[in-house]
């Protein structure tokens, strides 16, 4: 049995996604200011969807990480029971964002228990591959650290990016408890539960096609060995 992912293996394994995300994060950022193309550096709430943003490098990351772990022997002990706790905590986490916007609560008030539920999410992910999420838990912490200080000095200045607006109808607020509700606890709750969610969905069923993959080459190095062995 491998032992368990160190510390400074995470920290070896991370260093190069966390740099690339940061990078990522100031392009974001001077796009905005430089007001480029809002296709692709969007100043609206919650950014809609822009191509240029670290949310698009979760997936590719955690087929990364994925593979570089099962390659140093620290796979899954199942592939589908990775896939199934990641499936079942994307299920839960829709399910229970669905449920708080259904309550008509006040905005606030529902941002902030969807946002506490998330970690219920990230538990059920965490359960399928241990060692995957326990990367993606670090390098999601790298990726959102500097997005909720950034966006603390976004809101003190005033630049009329997307890291200081809040939802539609969202109240007026002092700078920290804004921040609080829609920077730090967003970043730190919901946006690490979704790097955990998606990474381990995507590194786990990259892993399912690289198993296929082994198995097919395998069959043709067999047939090839049978080929040599019948024509000597």
């Amino acid at each position: 049995m491998p032992a368990p992912v160190s510390t400074f293996s995470i920290r070896r394994l991370i260093v190069v996604p966390a740099v690339i995300t940061f990078a990522v994060t100031l392009l974001r950022l001077v796009g905005e200011l430089q007001h480029w193309s809002p296709r692709f550096f969007s100043r609206e709430p919650g950014g809609a969807g822009a191509i240029i943003g670290i949310v698009w490098l979760v997936p590719i990351f955690g087929v990364y990480f994925a593979t570089r772990l099962n390659q140093a022997g620290h796979g899954p002990t199942s592939r589908g029971r990775a896939i199934g706790f990641a499936l079942a905590a994307l299920a839960v986490e829709f399910v229970l964002v669905f449920t708080m916007f259904k309550l008509s609560l006040p905005i606030v008030a529902t941002i902030v228990l969807s946002n506490l539920a998330s970690f219920l999410s990230l538990g059920i992910a965490y359960r399928g591959w241990p060692e995957l999420a326990k990367v993606e838990v670090i390098y999601g912490l790298t990726a959102r650290i500097p997005v909720a200080l950034l966006m603390f000095v976004a809101m003190s200045a005033n630049w009329g990016t997307h890291y200081e607006l809040g939802p539609p109808g969202f109240p007026q607020m002092s700078l920290v408890s804004k921040w609080f509700v829609i920077g730090l606890l967003p970043q730190l709750s919901l946006w690490i539960a979704f790097t955990v969610i998606v990474g381990s969905l995507f590194g786990s069923l990259t892993l399912l096609f690289q198993k296929r993959r082994q198995v097919s080459e395998s069959a043709s190095h067999s047939s090839a060995a049978r080929g040599l062995g019948a024509h000597p």
